[in-house]
């Protein structure tokens, strides 16, 4: 089966910093690990995605892979495999080597945070940046190493330090586009409409008597508890619907107070 090339005209996707971004898989072994990178990128906003020499060469449409993709589809459809390194480097022009093992010679070794400050400190020249991982079993051989600018090394517990493929690429695309300003939190639910002065002061008008008919509150001699209830309450940023669960406890003290109250004959 033939292989899918980079034309000459394909360069990294391009990202809103103006950075452009592609992550080299180079000689994958494992199905799983394809699928697992292309939902790792998917989630970060990066979908540049080069496999070089895979096992596999239909790998990009085997069962596991799309499996573990886990809905990045179109991640997968746009991947590309190429038969040498020289291929995937085409339109890249900083590369970033993922090692783990120490090396006595070859590129600086940086965490990956401290290396992306510098690729993204004010003044900075765009860059097509490429992070370049090894097969599963031995990593990067060491002449792909000694082509990169920087070898990144995650940091990690240093009795324990192994990532499978899936992770190390999570982790550095995660800090990347941390680097390139990332992607705003999400509210988990929509925000609450918010009480307005006059249902807050019905509500504590509501509480005053329901204060004073339980003994709390001392009508001839308030002091300053409803201001500072109504301080309280101000910074809460109560809804509608709050105030009504407020109202329904004043309601169930008054009741109480009635109901203990001696009858009257």
């Amino acid at each position: 089966m033939s292989k899918m090339r980079l034309s000459s005209e394909c360069h990294p996707s391009m990202d809103n910093r103006g950075m452009k971004t592609r992550f080299i898989l180079i000689e994958t072994s494992h199905a799983g690990n394809v699928g697992a990178a292309a939902r790792a990128l998917k989630v970060m906003g990066f979908d540049e995605l080069v496999l070089v020499a895979p096992r596999w060469p239909n790998v990009l449409r085997k069962e596991e892979t799309i499996q573990r993709a886990s809905g990045a589809n179109d991640v997968l459809a746009k991947a590309r495999v190429v038969d040498t390194l020289d291929e995937a480097l085409e339109g890249v022009t900083h590369l970033c080597a993922t090692a783990m093992t120490p090396r006595d010679f070859g590129p600086p070794t940086r965490s990956p945070r401290e290396h992306f400050a510098e690729l993204t400190k004010p003044g900075a020249p765009e860059q097509s940046v490429a992070f370049l991982f090894g097969c599963e079993r031995f990593g990067m051989k060491n002449e792909d190493v000694y082509r990169c600018h920087v070898a990144l090394s995650i940091p990690t517990n240093p009795q324990f330090g192994s990532l499978n493929l899936g992770s190390a690429i999570q982790v550095l695309a995660y800090d990347w586009r941390v680097a390139l300003g990332g992607f705003p939190v999400q509210d988990a639910v929509p925000p609450a409409d918010k009480a307005d002065a006059q249902q807050v002061s019905g509500m504590l008008g509501h509480w005053e008597q329901a204060l004073t008919d339980i003994g709390f509150l001392d009508p001839d001699a308030p002091k300053k508890l409803m201001p500072r209830l109504n301080q309280l309450f101000n910074r809460a940023d109560l809804s509608p619907e709050e105030i009504h669960i407020l109202r329904g406890v004043a309601k169930a003290m008054i009741q109480s107070a009635e109901s203990k109250s001696p009858v009257k004959r």
